[in-house]
């Protein structure tokens, strides 16, 4: 598992950007393919968490490289190996 934080354009509201329903669609087969397991915007709503499930640095960067808001509206600040110690959803 990997810690990824993203930083997106924030002239507008994300939903106002170009290519919003593309990015949208990309990131839903993520979520999908159990690639992508949580996200969302931090406080600053600037900054964008991800936990992914990937084997590596390199393959997060060449899995996010064909989302249509890669290095446009979307730029990766950090990937961080996470270790999970604890979490809810393997209780259920």
């Amino acid at each position: 598992m990997f810690l990824l934080i993203l930083r997106r354009d924030g002239s507008r509201p994300m939903e106002e950007q170009s290519l919003w329903d593309e990015h949208a669609e990309f990131m839903d087969a993520l979520v999908d393919e159990g690639f992508l397991v949580l996200g969302g915007p931090l406080a600053d709503e600037i900054r964008v968490a991800h936990a992914v499930e990937a084997d590596s640095e390199e393959a997060i960067r060449a899995r996010l490289a064909t989302d249509p808001w890669s290095e446009s509206h979307l730029v990766i600040d950090s990937i961080e190996p996470w270790t999970i110690r604890l979490d809810a959803r393997e209780s259920a």
